[in-house]
C-alpha cells in the first residue's frame, strides 16, 4: 500500500477514487507520565513516555485507516493527514484521515538511443 501526504503519486495515474478512509484512537495519560511529565517541566527537555505515546497513536490510528482503505480495494492513500482534539481531560484523540485510491504505474517512454 502506498501512503503518501500529496494529493498525486510520482510515477503513477490515479484510476479511480474509492473515498475517504479515516482511522483513531483516543489514549488517556498515565499518571506516573504525568509527575515525570511535571519534573521535566521544571528543568526542561522531551517528554519520552508522552513522545512514545504519541508514536503509538499515530501508528494505531494510520493501521486503522489502512485497514479501511483495503476493505475498499485501495492500494495506496493520498493526501494523508492527522489531527489531534482533547476528548477530556487527560485524554486525546488522534485521527488520520486520506483518500484511498487505485493507481497505476506510468509506463516511461523508450529510451531514445544516442549517437
Amino acid at each position: 500500500m502506498i501512503v503518501v501526504n500529496t494529493e498525486t503519486i510520482p510515477g503513477h495515474t490515479i484510476t479511480m477514487v474509492k473515498g475517504m478512509v479515516q482511522g483513531n484512537t483516543v489514549r488517556a495519560k498515565h499518571a506516573g507520565r504525568d509527575i515525570a511529565a511535571g519534573f521535566k517541566n521544571l528543568v526542561g527537555g522531551e517528554l519520552k513516555g508522552y513522545t512514545e505515546l504519541l508514536t503509538d497513536s499515530r501508528r494505531e490510528a494510520l493501521e486503522r485507516m489502512l485497514a479501511q482503505a483495503e476493505q475498499l480495494g485501495a492500494d495506496a492513500v493520498v493526501n494523508v493527514r492527522f489531527s489531534t482534539s482533547a476528548v477530556t481531560a487527560g485524554a486525546a484523540e488522534l485521527y488520520a484521515y486520506g483518500t484511498a485510491v487505485n493507481v497505476q504505474a506510468d509506463v516511461a517512454p523508450p529510451e531514445i538511443p544516442t549517437t
